[in-house]
């Protein structure tokens, strides 16, 4: 069996960020990252079900327990990149949750080397997701 190269991992400290909100929250949780201006670029993350996933949208898979989602226009740009889910110091101006935390989450990026290309773990539309 195949073992895939996960699109999404993250870091330690948005790990401990992400049980913080888990513990101060009364469901899953899931993130989110839109292909809007400023910070509508940034992930953010909902409680599961506050924000509505859309046949735009892409299921990128799941990090440290959490769906995490992308709008299809800004997926085909980081198609090609692994992306590290983190926290910096700073308050975001979204809707996400970490915000009162005084931190926000963001991404970094690197290129799949080709090796990696052809073991991507598979996305599927949102429209897919809701329909499992």
């Amino acid at each position: 069996m195949q073992e895939y190269v996960p699109r999404v991992i993250v870091t330690e400290e948005a790990k401990a960020i992400i049980d913080k909100l888990k513990k101060s929250h009364d469901n899953d949780l899931m993130f989110h990252q839109s292909g809007g201006c400023c910070d509508g670029s940034s992930p953010m993350c909902f409680e599961k079900g506050d924000f509505i996933v859309g046949g735009s949208d892409v299921w990128m898979g799941e990090v440290y327990g959490c769906d995490f989602f992308m709008n299809e226009d800004q997926f085909d740009y980081w198609k090609h990149t692994q992306l590290t889910l983190d926290v910096v110091p700073g308050r975001g101006s979204s809707f996400s949750i970490e915000i009162p935390l005084g931190i926000r989450f963001m991404i970094r990026s690197r290129l799949f080397t080709t090796e990696e290309l052809d073991r991507l773990s598979p996305v599927i539309t949102g429209e897919e997701y809701l329909d499992q």
